[in-house]
């Protein structure tokens, strides 16, 4: 199935139903363009281990991003994000302020953290593969993004959109984020490794 072709995930539907009809190319180039991520239904998000029990999560409440969609080639798409690093939110004002300091995002000196993929892999299905360039604190290290496409629609207003659900995990200390104290009980308070979670929704350009 091809990135603008997703299946009916109708649980109801039994095994005899007739399958969808596939997309034709025509479908998919009508779909191929410039688009960019709607911040009001995207969510940018992460988790952090605390304390080794419970898991932290947080997201970026200001971005900005774009992305190019090639519907006879996805290989040929490509995606870039932006992040001010002083809108992160965990639901604690003592926290953000924390993360927010030298000990961390040092936000003052690094207010961006940016992402520029490099290329794109179709996995089959609804599934790709995104690496790039992610850039925080100064630093540059490849990520790569696993991603499932939901699918694509024209809202209320006229708007044609798709959407994507990624997920990703990174060591911190690669990009420079060691602060950590120890735990009394054996361990340190904060993971290195961070999981991120991606909900995009993206709006194709006029």
């Amino acid at each position: 199935m091809s990135i603008f072709g997703r299946k009916n995930d109708d649980t109801t539907a039994t095994a005899t139903a007739p399958a969808p009809a596939a997309v034709s190319p025509e479908a998919a180039a009508a779909l191929t363009g410039e688009y960019t991520i709607d911040p009001a239904h995207t969510t940018i998000g992460f988790v952090a281990r605390h304390a080794m029990i419970t898991n932290v999560k947080g997201k970026f409440l200001d971005f900005t991003g774009a992305l190019h969609l090639d519907g006879s080639d996805p290989a040929k798409s490509t995606a870039s994000l932006d992040i001010r690093m002083d809108s992160i939110d965990t639901g604690s004002a003592d926290r953000d302020g924390h993360l927010k300091s030298a000990d961390f995002f040092k936000t003052d000196e690094f207010p961006a953290m940016t992402f520029r993929s490099t290329a794109v892999e179709s996995l089959g299905g609804d599934d790709y593969r995104v690496t790039g360039d992610l850039e925080i604190l100064g630093t540059t290290k490849p990520l790569t993004i696993d991603l499932e496409f939901n699918g694509a629609a024209k809202d209320p207003f006229g708007n044609e959109r798709v959407g994507f659900e990624g997920k990703a995990e990174i060591l911190r200390s690669a990009w420079g984020l060691t602060w950590n104290a120890a735990l009394e009980t054996g361990g340190v308070l904060v993971s290195d490794k961070i999981k991120l979670n991606f909900d995009i929704s993206a709006i194709k350009n006029a």
